[in-house]
């Protein structure tokens, strides 16, 4: 049974943030401009992104609304009626509400009527779980059509006020580590969703998924992207171990982390990956015509085509497409935003039968994914 994208739709709050007003957004800490911040949007090369909040901190859509109104647009480009959708499987690093997942919410949202849900929970593969939970349950024919959307809302965690709250930790000198500022400057906000039907849409250009595979390497290397933990190694106790919330903010234990120092791994792993993939028949490079990555920095786009030409699998640089650059790394969003814009673009002509790899890393724990999808035009 062949699985097809029929539609797409995205949802980018409020208008483009300039790289130079990003600190306006979130906030300068203990008022005091970030020395870091020029070199990391330098090595990022992000030039403009979106946030879900203001210049006072202040929510403006919340990461349900912002899935939803990528939904709707979606369905809305459709040629099917919302009844017709039989799952709907929403991915997000963290939802509005630690429960109920977050799929329940967005149902709710879009007023869609008895379905079977999936809430995928992860950081930036988790859009991956959830588009092939939904593949698999269509070639499993037990539905015709399935909404898989992903969203995230990464602003509200870097705010001002959640550094400026964590006094007990890193941050009593009024000075914030490297590894839990540099996030800061990488993410940002935004939604995209994806229609995923049994037959091609009866007009325009579908995708059918040829195949979805992933890797794991939890086993192999420590976490390197949390929240949670005051990131300690003398301390081994997550948010919900402390005596009070304000304990565990205090200590800052609610603070997005990055360890830096293991990036590299995922490069490695996600090329790893790939090269396996080669060899056992499932990619073959040269007859990739589209490659959409999600590098979450530009930085490490030189570092990836240098070792896939070393692995012997490189895809030329011209076959690369991205809108990382104009749209920010919005993690779990950023591939299905990047589907829906690239079928939108001036920029590429497709063609029947063209093939386009997706490959999603994540640095949580380091899983890498990879989908290929094949052009059909009706």
């Amino acid at each position: 049974m062949s699985v097809y994208i029929t539609s797409t739709g995205a949802f980018l709050p409020g208008p483009p943030i300039a790289v130079e007003e990003v600190e306006g957004v979130l906030g300068a800490i203990h008022g005091k401009p970030s020395w870091l911040r020029v070199q990391i949007q330098k090595s990022n090369k992000i030039q403009t992104r979106h946030y879900a909040i203001d210049k006072n901190q202040q929510t403006t859509h919340s990461n349900t609304l912002m899935a939803t109104n990528a939904a709707s647009e979606c369905l809305d480009r459709s040629y099917i009626s919302r009844d017709k959708v039989g799952m709907l499987a929403v991915a997000t690093t963290q939802g509005d509400h630690p429960a109920p997942g977050m799929a329940s919410m967005v149902q709710a949202e879009l007023g869609l009527p008895e379905l079977e849900i999936l809430t995928a929970h992860g950081i930036c593969s988790s859009s991956m779980m959830a588009l092939k939970a939904a593949w698999n349950s269509l070639r499993l024919e037990e539905h015709e059509a399935a909404l898989v959307v992903s969203s995230e809302l990464a602003s509200r965690l870097l705010k001002k006020q959640r550094y400026e709250a964590a006094t007990k930790s890193t941050f009593a000198e009024k000075s914030v580590d490297f590894n839990t500022e540099f996030l800061r400057w990488m993410l940002s906000d935004g939604a995209g969703a994806l229609l995923l039907q049994n037959r091609p849409a009866p007009k325009g250009v579908s995708l059918r998924i040829d195949w979805v595979r992933g890797f794991s390497h939890a086993h192999a290397f420590p976490t390197c992207m949390s929240v949670g933990s005051a990131g300690r190694v003398d301390d081994e106790r997550t948010w919900q171990d402390y005596d009070t919330y304000a304990d565990a903010e205090t200590a800052g234990a609610l603070l997005m982390r990055q360890d830096v120092r293991l990036l590299d791994n995922i490069l490695r792993m996600g090329v790893d990956g790939y090269l396996r993939l080669a060899e056992e028949g499932v990619s073959k490079p040269a007859e990739v015509d589209h490659f959409l990555c999600h590098y979450s920095s530009h930085q490490f786009k030189d570092k990836i085509l240098e070792l896939l030409d070393a692995a012997g699998v490189g895809i030329p640089e011209e076959r690369w497409w991205t809108n990382l650059y104009t749209r920010g790394n919005t993690g779990a969003a950023s591939l299905f935003i990047m589907i829906d814009e690239f079928l939108r673009t001036d920029e590429v002509e497709l063609s029947e039968g063209q093939t386009i790899l997706c490959f999603v890393p994540e640095s949580g724990r380091f899983n890498t994914t990879y989908m290929q999808l094949t052009v059909v035009k009706q």
